[in-house]
């Protein structure tokens, strides 16, 4: 008994050869090879980093000019590589049935024909016409377009009618859609970042800073009002100035008793001019009116109002009208470039390492800057921090509680274990790495 599959491709009866059938096939190899010519192009072109361009910017040859100048009429190149390549592929499925209807014939079995032709001619107008071309062209981009240019810039005065009317009309379509601006968010353009790492020449976490800049708050940067130098309104005018000797700030709070109640804020820059006056010269009248934030208030907004008002501190006020902290124009800054010292400021260390997974840190350490110690994502701990922006605050979240010396708090890849407190406040913690298994 004969096998069913036998007998199918036993009903399948093959021509002879003939030279109509063998220009057909070299016409055939031809067309594959321009596919496969055009398909690169497409690739190389268009995978050219700002390097390469520099590179080719840099090169006197012909061919490199050829290439800088086909890739300023970008549109015009792709129109004319998508109508090349268009063309040509019509070409091959029309050449490939007509050499398939010539050598086989199907008749018999008309289903199977029509699935063979479909089946191969995909397949090897795939693998020869786009994937080897392309993935030879990704990998030698440079080389790829230098290859290609000057046939690339004959094909582009051949089809420059069709081109043209191409862009044309896509550019009516293109108008049409601007019209619905497009929302691109803040992980879209982070993970658009990671994907351009090497390409990119700025500073990557420069970037990360400006792209994440509208998402923080100013509770996450603010100095805690625990942490504040202040002076007391009734304070003499030697005790202001000694206050700002020791401090070294060039703008500091003025309070009456609490830091609830601030009456101002003291410049020392106004202060200079009446340094040698008697201890009692009232100062209390070179005091500035302060100006208030709130808590959630982002900092790409508080810039905004620090460029528009001209100050560089403002006070962070809580929900319920209470002192928080303040925060400076440095610290918005430094969200975005870093840390800022000139050589008058003390580096205050937060944190200091024991071992290769031991640390201690400063419990006022804020959670933005622990995020940063570690390459962390921003919002590392945002699913259990509620409202707690320090290291301190965020264990007393956990805990539910006022913890004790030695009590341990377990967090994905860390444990908190609190060293020092005083009273109800926590002072320094120590941070371990749990080692992989």
């Amino acid at each position: 008994m004969e096998d069913p599959l036998s007998q199918i491709f036993l009903n399948i009866v093959l021509h002879p050869i003939t030279t109509q059938l063998l220009v057909g096939l070299f016409i055939l190899l031809i067309l594959l090879s321009i596919s496969a010519f055009v398909s690169g192009a497409e690739v190389a072109f268009f995978s050219l980093s700002p390097q390469d361009e520099d590179e080719l910017k840099a090169s006197k040859s012909t061919k490199s000019k050829t290439v800088l100048k086909l890739l300023s009429q970008a549109e015009k190149l792709l129109a004319t590589i998508l109508i090349v390549n268009n063309l040509v592929n019509v070409g091959i499925v029309i050449l490939s049935s007509f050499i398939t209807n010539t050598l086989f014939d199907f008749s018999q079995n008309p289903q199977l024909g029509f699935i063979f032709q479909i089946v191969v001619i995909t397949f090897i107008l795939l693998l020869f016409g786009e994937i080897i071309p392309k993935v030879y062209a990704s990998r030698f981009p440079v080389g790829f377009s230098k290859i290609t240019a000057s046939s690339i810039q004959l094909a582009s005065y051949i089809f420059h009618p069709f081109s043209t009317l191409l862009m044309k009309s896509s550019n009516i379509i293109s108008k049409r859609l601007s019209k619905k601006k497009q929302q691109v968010s803040i992980n879209e353009l982070s993970d658009a970042l990671d994907l351009t790492e090497e390409t990119v020449k700025m500073d990557d976490k420069i970037l990360k800073g400006i792209v994440n800049f509208a998402n923080i708050g100013v509770s996450e940067i603010m100095r805690s009002r625990m942490d504040v130098i202040t002076i007391n309104i009734q304070d003499s005018f030697s005790q202001v100035l000694e206050i700002v000797r020791s401090s070294g700030f060039s703008r500091i709070p003025v309070i009456d008793k609490t830091f609830d109640n601030i009456k101002g804020i003291l410049y020392v820059k106004d202060l200079l001019p009446h340094v040698h006056k008697s201890k009692n010269f009232r100062w209390q009248s070179l005091t500035r009116p302060p100006f208030y934030v709130p808590e959630s208030k982002k900092i790409d907004n508080l810039l905004k109002d620090f460029q528009t008002k001209k100050i560089h501190l403002a006070i962070v006020v809580d929900e319920y009208g209470g002192t928080s902290g303040i925060v400076s124009m440095e610290d918005v800054l430094e969200e975005i470039v870093g840390e800022i010292n000139d050589e008058f400021d003390s580096i205050e260390q937060l944190y200091k390492q024991l071992s290769d997974n031991k640390y201690q840190f400063e419990a006022k350490t804020l959670l933005i800057d622990f995020c940063k110690k570690f390459d962390l994502e921003d919002d590392y701990f945002d699913k259990d921090k509620a409202d707690a922006d320090t290291l301190a605050g965020f264990i007393l979240e956990m805990k539910g509680e006022i913890p004790e010396k030695k009590d341990i708090v377990e967090y994905k890849d860390f444990i908190f274990e609190v060293k020092a407190v005083d009273n109800r406040r926590i002072k320094q913690i120590f941070v371990t790495l749990k080692k992989d298994e």
